[in-house]
């Protein structure tokens, strides 16, 4: 796929500079192949002192003119070619970058982050170098290398370019023999640095973790050893690839000694002139950069094809999720903007995850109308939150099973879907940026006002306006410069700025304390009005006021109704809101006491 659809997109709307970049490149060639003829003729012309000096002088003049005019057109080449390769680099870059936001949970749970940084970093930059370097090589040592040869035959010597082409291709010869051997080492290259990549970020994320259980030195001897794996397979790599350059030099420098030997014999028996001999010499040299750079270029193609193979596999990785049928393509508007009403409905749902047999939910039923709130209780591991995940299509949901507004999810499209839905998941990630940036999730269709209104309803505005640069301040990696509490309250203003018609919390409140809790939830309620909203805690007061509430247990619905009604049959509910009154009592005697 890499290899064709996309390298065809790219070309398609580069053709033109690709045109006018090989043209320059191949005119080049040519005016270099003039120089060593020109450099001949002048030496024969010096010789016979009939010539004029003037004659001798306009021959000078035609070398130098050449020399410019080569200078011009390989800057041309340069500019276009070269320049044309650090597009396709931010090109496929994009592509690759697009491509994973569509793929599901399922594939990031197999792939490590350092791979998949492997793959946009070094295996994207081995196809930009074969696409540069590589390319020009290639066209410049064919053109090179053929016309010198017809050159060197046709008005030098046969025989002494027989003889001199020897030595060199032999060297051809062993080159390509070591270039599917050279292929394998550098894709084991690619997976070591994928792997070292993968431990280096993880320890840096983790880095507290490592620190509070005085992991340190443990965690150095396991990276030097990774490092040290990964630096024998690059070693193993150079010294195969290392052979290339002397091989090709112990090879010139026997053709170079052939000439010397067979090329002076025919000057002096008048078979060629010295003119010739110089020529022939100039043209040997000629092909010592294309002949040396065969080594260079099997090297980097064989790079860059086993770079193309491994992003093969993460371009033909498809999507879970079935983009046909999907409602509103003919409505004359941008799909993501149709507004949902928000009406739930699910029947019999069960789920396992991806390559598993247990269900982690079960025969799950229920209907959410339009404005009204539904609480989720449970124990950790019940399937709350691989509830809310299959609302969200995060994984594909069998046909039948959960519809809004009377239509499948399944038929809906994502853009949609997900544009109306506003969700705080229980990570509250958030980007190393301005606190408004991410409120606003780095969209310029909200303003100054709106940010700040999210943030007076998620209660977090007095502790953003108490930061020296306020909503300006700068979060810090995955929001470590806020508390727990803070991070959790930009989340949700985050959903809140969306204006959605479906707005989940998953355990979004943990970290808030009571009083800050009643006051989001106070605010959270106004905006539910005419609204879906899905709310998930552990604690009771976020879901005490909901207009129904279940209780999950092991995928399984085991008790619904309103809070009133769980209160009065004493099951699982029940003994959880026994359990925090106990506790939330035991809280108010202790701050009495002091």
């Amino acid at each position: 796929m890499v290899k064709k659809m996309i390298f065809g997109e790219f070309v398609a709307q580069n053709i033109k500079k690709y045109i006018a970049g090989i043209a320059a490149l191949v005119a080049s060639s040519i005016v270099q192949l003039t120089l060593p003829k020109i450099l001949g003729i002048i030496i024969d012309n010096l010789k016979e002192q009939s010539k004029q000096k003037k004659e001798i002088a306009l021959i000078t003049l035609g070398f130098l003119l050449a020399s410019i005019l080569l200078f011009g057109l390989k800057y041309l080449w340069r500019f276009f070619i070269m320049g044309r390769a650090r597009h396709l680099e931010c090109f496929l870059r994009a592509k690759l970058f697009a491509h994973l936001q569509t793929l599901s949970p399922k594939f990031y749970n197999d792939k490590k982050t350092g791979d998949l940084m492997a793959y946009a970093i070094n295996d994207i930059g081995a196809i930009r170098h074969a696409s540069a370097f590589g390319l020009v090589f290639l066209i410049d040592g064919i053109i090179i290398n053929v016309a010198s040869l017809l050159v060197m035959v046709k008005t030098i010597n046969v025989m002494l370019t027989f003889w001199a082409m020897l030595p060199l291709m032999a060297a051809i010869i062993i080159i390509f023999k070591l270039g599917d051997v050279i292929k394998d080492r550098f894709i084991h290259v690619q997976e070591s640095y994928s792997k070292l990549s993968g431990e280096i970020q993880e320890n840096i994320s983790g880095i507290r973790v490592i620190k509070a259980f005085c992991q340190e030195d443990e965690e150095i001897k396991n990276l030097k050893k990774s490092s040290l794996q990964r630096m024998e397979t690059q070693m193993e790599y150079i010294r195969l690839s290392s052979l290339l350059g002397p091989l090709v030099q112990i090879c010139f420098g026997l053709s170079f000694a052939i000439t010397l030997v067979l090329g002076s014999h025919m000057v002096f028996s008048g078979k060629i002139s010295l003119g010739d001999f110089i020529a022939f010499n100039t043209y040997l040299g000629l092909l010592t950069g294309p002949v040396s750079n065969i080594g260079r270029i099997v090297e980097v193609w064989q790079r860059a094809l086993a770079s193309a193979k491994r992003l093969d596999e993460i371009f033909n990785v498809k999507s879970d999720f079935e983009h046909d049928n999907q409602l509103g393509e003919d409505d004359g508007c941008e799909n993501k903007h149709l507004r949902l009403a928000g009406e739930i409905k699910i029947n019999n749902l069960s789920f396992c995850y991806p390559n598993t047999s247990r269900r982690v939910l079960k025969d799950i039923s229920l209907e959410i109308p339009q404005g009204k709130t539904l609480g989720i209780a449970g124990k950790t591991g019940s399937g709350k939150t691989t509830l809310i995940n299959l609302l969200l299509r995060l994984y594909e949901v069998e046909r039948g099973k959960i519809f809004i507004d009377g239509v499948d999810i399944n038929d809906i499209p994502l853009s949609v879907l997900r544009e109306n839905i506003g969700y705080v998941p229980q990570d509250n990630f958030l980007f190393s940026a301005p606190i408004k940036e991410n409120i606003k999730f780095f969209s310029e269709k909200y303003s100054e006002d709106e940010v700040e209104e999210a943030a007076r309803m998620s209660c977090v505005y007095e502790n953003i306006i108490d930061f020296p640069e306020g909503f300006e301040t700068v979060v810090g990696e995955r929001g470590i410069t806020l508390s727990g509490g803070q991070k959790q309250r930009v989340s949700i203003a985050r959903a809140i700025i969306k204006d959605p018609s479906i707005l989940i919390l998953d355990d979004s409140l943990s970290a808030v304390d009571a009083s800050t809790e009643e006051q989001i939830l106070k605010n959270i309620k106004q905006i539910l009005r005419g609204r879906t909203g899905i709310i998930i805690a552990n604690r009771i007061s976020a879901i005490r006021h909901s207009d129904e509430i279940i209780f999950l247990d092991k995928g399984k619905i085991v008790e619904r109704g309103t809070h009133d009604d769980l209160i009065k049959i004493k099951g699982r509910y029940y003994g959880l809101y026994c359990a925090q009154s106990a506790e939330h009592e035991l809280e108010s005697t202790e701050e009495g006491a002091v």
